[in-house]
This record gives C-alpha cells, sequence and structure tokens, in this order.
C-alpha cells in the first residue's frame, strides 16, 4: 500500500510525486498513456533520426520557476540549450523585433523601430528586475500567497502599489499604447500574451505578455537537449532514485471514498489501488469532479461550478522535419527558437476576434518553435525540424477563411489547417514548403486522444482570463489544491496558477497534502494522549 497515489504523470503530477518522495512517503504514479510525461513528450514522430515535441516545446517557466529548481534535475540528465536569439516576431513590413537575453540586443531591435522604444523596454525589464522574483514566488505558492504577496508589496514603494495593480491588470494593447510607439514593439509584447486565450484587449493581458517576456530577457526561453521528453525522463530519473515508481498505461476510473475520505484509486482493469494517505491527480478539474469521484461525496455547489468550468481555446498543431533551416527574410527570425507569426497588433486583435465568435482565423496567428535553432542533436547535420500551432475555436460556427472547416476535423480539416499555417509561415519565409521532408497534424481531438487533459485541444488546463484564475480556479471559492474530499488534492494545471511547465501546481498540491497528514497524526496523538 503506497502512502500516496497520483494520478497522471505529467509535469504536475511528476512534481508531486517527487516532493511526497522526498518527505520519506512511498508514491505511485498511475499513468494511462504507455509513456508518462502528459504534455512534455518527445518522439521520432514522421521520420527515423529526427526528434520532434509533441507538445510543448519551451520552457521559460520552468527554467524560472522555484520548484524545479530545488529539484535539482540537471543532476539527473537535464541539460538545458538555447537559441541565439530567444524570439523573433517579423512581418511582411520587413520588420522584426527580437527579445535576447542580451538587454542591448532586445533594445537596439526596437529602437530601430522607433527611436525611444528601446529606453521603454529597459524600464519595463527593470521593473522585473525589482519585482519578478517576488511576483514569480507569489504565482506560483498557494493562494493567497501571504509571504509572497508582502515581498511583492514590499517592492513597491507606497506611492507606487496603485499604480502597479493597474499595470497588472491592464491589457496588452492598452500598455503597448502607452509604453511603445512602434506596432513592432506593440506586436511583440501581444504575441506573448496569445500564448494564453487572452485577446489584446483583454484584462491581465499586459501581465502574460510582460511575464514571458521578460522571461524571454531574464532567463531566456531553452528546450531540453534532446528533445522535451527529457525534461520528463529527468523527473522520472529523480523519482525513482528516491524510490518512487511510474506505472504507465494504467487508466483510473475511480476515486474511492469510504468515510469521507480518499483511501484508494480503481484502475480500469479493475484493480483497486489503495493509499494510505493521500490522492494527488493530476487531471483536469471537470474529469476529478465529474468523473472520477462520485457525486455523492461532493457539495452541489461545487458539481454546479465545475459544470460551469471555462476551458481556453482548441488548438491545431503541425510537426515539421526539413531538409534545411526556415528561410525567414527577416535575418533575426533565423536565430531565434520561438518566431511569431502575425503582421500588426490589430491583426492579432481581429484573428482573436475571429476566434471569440466561433470562426476558425484567417490569417491565422501561428506559434512557431525552431528546435534545431536551439538543439542540434535532435535532427542530422543541415536538416531541421520545427512545429507551429494555432487557436482554433472549441466550438467552430465558421470559417474566415475560403477551406469551409466545420470542426468535423477529418483529413481534408486536417490538411486545410496545415496547409493554412505553412501558408503564413511561407509568406515571410518563401521557399519553406520545397523544404518540408514530411510533416504530422495534431488536430483538437487528436491533441486530446494523445493527452486526455489536453479536453478539445486546450493546452492550458482552462481560461486564464480573470474570472477563472487566483480564487476562482478551478471554481469560485476553491483556488487551493484542497478538494472536499479528505486526502483527496488537485494538482494539475485546472489549478492555480494554471497552464505552464512550472510544476507550481503538484507542488502546492504535495504541500497541501503533506499538511494535511501531519496535522491527522496531530489529532491521532492528541486523541491517544485524552
Amino acid at each position: 500500500m503506497p502512502d500516496a497515489v497520483v494520478i497522471g504523470s505529467g509535469p504536475n503530477g511528476l512534481v508531486a510525486a517527487n516532493l511526497l518522495a522526498d518527505e520519506g512517503w512511498d508514491v505511485m504514479v498511475l499513468e494511462a498513456q504507455p509513456d508518462p510525461g502528459g504534455a512534455v513528450k518527445s518522439a521520432e514522430l514522421i521520420e527515423p533520426g529526427y526528434v520532434n515535441d509533441l507538445f510543448s516545446t519551451f520552457y521559460p517557466l520552468a527554467a524560472a520557476s522555484p520548484v524545479m529548481a530545488s529539484l535539482d534535475l540537471p543532476s539527473h540528465g537535464l541539460r538545458w540549450r538555447q537559441a541565439p536569439l530567444v524570439l523573433a516576431h517579423p512581418a511582411a513590413d520587413g520588420t522584426c523585433p527580437v527579445i535576447s537575453t542580451d538587454l542591448d540586443e532586445t533594445a537596439s531591435s526596437l529602437d530601430e523601430l522607433a527611436p525611444g522604444d528601446g529606453d521603454s523596454w529597459r524600464r519595463l525589464f527593470e521593473q522585473w528586475q525589482r519585482v519578478g522574483p517576488a511576483l514569480v514566488e507569489a504565482l506560483f505558492t498557494p493562494f493567497p500567497p501571504v509571504r509572497a504577496g508582502l515581498r511583492l508589496v514590499g517592492s513597491q514603494r507606497p506611492s507606487e502599489l496603485l499604480r502597479f495593480a493597474r499595470f497588472l491588470i491592464l491589457p496588452v494593447r492598452r500598455l503597448g499604447e502607452e509604453e511603445f510607439t512602434s506596432d513592432g514593439a506593440r506586436r511583440l509584447l501581444a504575441g506573448n500574451a496569445l500564448h494564453t486565450d487572452l485577446a489584446p484587449e483583454s484584462t491581465l493581458g499586459a501581465t502574460f505578455g510582460w511575464l514571458l517576456a521578460s522571461l524571454g530577457q531574464d532567463v531566456g526561453w531553452p528546450v531540453p537537449e534532446g528533445g522535451a521528453g527529457q525534461l520528463t525522463a529527468a523527473l522520472v530519473n529523480r523519482l525513482e532514485k528516491a524510490g518512487g515508481t511510474v506505472v504507465c498505461g494504467t487508466p483510473v476510473t475511480d476515486v474511492v471514498v469510504r468515510g469521507g475520505r480518499a483511501v484508494a484509486v480503481r484502475t480500469a482493469g479493475g484493480e483497486e489501488v489503495a493509499a494510505r494517505r493521500a490522492v494527488v491527480a493530476d487531471v483536469s478539474a471537470p474529469a476529478l469532479f465529474l468523473q472520477l469521484v462520485a457525486a455523492e461525496h461532493l457539495p452541489g455547489p461545487l458539481l454546479d461550478q465545475v459544470g460551469r468550468f471555462h476551458w481556453d481555446n482548441a488548438t491545431a498543431k503541425v510537426d515539421w522535419n526539413l531538409d534545411g533551416p526556415i528561410p525567414w527574410l527577416a535575418e533575426p527570425a533565423r536565430r531565434a527558437g520561438t518566431v511569431h507569426v502575425g503582421d500588426s497588433l490589430d491583426a492579432l486583435s481581429v484573428q482573436a476576434a475571429q476566434l471569440a465568435v466561433g470562426l476558425v482565423p484567417d490569417p491565422p496567428f501561428v506559434l512557431l518553435g525552431q528546435q534545431a535553432v536551439a538543439d542540434a542533436s535532435r535532427q542530422p547535420a543541415g536538416k531541421a525540424a520545427a512545429w507551429g500551432y494555432t487557436h482554433v475555436p472549441r466550438r467552430i460556427r465558421g470559417d474566415a477563411g475560403d477551406d469551409a472547416i466545420t470542426g468535423s476535423w477529418d483529413d481534408r480539416e486536417a490538411a486545410a489547417i496545415a496547409d493554412r499555417i505553412e501558408g503564413e509561415i511561407e509568406r515571410l519565409a518563401p521557399g519553406f514548403r520545397s523544404l518540408i521532408r514530411g510533416r504530422h497534424v495534431f488536430t483538437p481531438p487528436g491533441l486530446e486522444a494523445a493527452n486526455a487533459n489536453l479536453v478539445g485541444g486546450a493546452i492550458n488546463g482552462g481560461t486564464a482570463q480573470l474570472h477563472q484564475q487566483l480564487v476562482f480556479r478551478p471554481s469560485p471559492g476553491l483556488g487551493r489544491p484542497e478538494t472536499p474530499v479528505a486526502g483527496l488534492f488537485l494538482g494539475s494545471s485546472s489549478a492555480h496558477p494554471g497552464g505552464g511547465v512550472h510544476g507550481a501546481c503538484g507542488a502546492n498540491a504535495a504541500r497541501a497534502a503533506i499538511w494535511a497528514e501531519r496535522r491527522r497524526q496531530g489529532r491521532q496523538r492528541r486523541e491517544r494522549w485524552l
């Protein structure tokens, strides 16, 4: 009988398992898929000799995460690699602002677009240097983050607090308009915010855009040498050395509750695996509360709120093996590990508006990873591997383009969205299509089939909008990994602080489980004395 059963071996589940094992607990991780990793996996997806990242690929949040740092993963096989430039955002007008880990290089690229924009970025980054560590700590600890919150407040002069609060909730369009003159600088910032499901006009967009851009400036957007799966391998290696186990190909169908406490899980094979101290679920909130736990064990208001859970947009993703590097017209884009494809801030707003009304955007905003630029070990010399994805509506009401994509996501529609993505790249990198050796397309249903947590192709574990963040995540009043069932903890990206490979959701769940067990043992000791 293990002390804890962790459902799911994504990064949050593996981080939780490692922290519990460090506490001396006997931990078993049960994974439905044949291999561990959740959305952090790599494989020779298209042909031998080319390593493709199946889902996520670059990891600024992992590089900045205090949780990940505490695990010392480089001692367990992880090697980070960085591209010469972090991010480039080329456009048809020939401009190409960049983010580099060299502050002067970033500022210079913005000054080329409009003198003074480089100084504006220096001011924004200086603010990050002053408050960033406290902000990251506050984001990555359970809500409410009392100690980290006090440090964050202490990083500001009293006269600055209201201004900083306003800054955090600004839409990224407004922040760009207040700080920069050029559209290039504004779209560079906005493209970072659009890694979430926020539109340029959405509240909180400034926080996400500034956070990701500043992390790029500060720690880069690194990739694991050899593929994303190497990050998972390091987490598994560490866990196994601490005595934990990972069992794959074992879907969990039920959390067994007796006397108001989670005491076991039941697998698809009918086996009941007991958990002496805790069950940690690295699954979506709807899956946990609406499928794995019987309704009789949960309060009605929670079930009602989880039934209203707001997913983020769906995703369509294409992997390519290429006969050479992507021939961007803008030279800086050839040196960037990540490239954003979207011609202007207004174009990004139009694409977001199309998503909001259920239209498949045309042209799409494309987030493209050039893994070969950062890591030459993933493909033969002179060749390249890359991927690109774009957001599509969860419920498609129409197509802004001419392909009549309906959301059936059959072979025709999969090819149509891939062609649309490739067309945007070809426009800025003529000759790209002639380099394609092979491609693989993940439609929204395909992503969910490969990882059940990517429900409908949602990659952030639920919307990043304000109404489902902090104390509202995953439902109003929860905001923490504890659940109404004793001994059961939510440790997925559906929990605070949300999506991204940082491990904080799993860490929060593990720490909550440890503290709950200590309190339980304390009560038992007092009862024995009495």
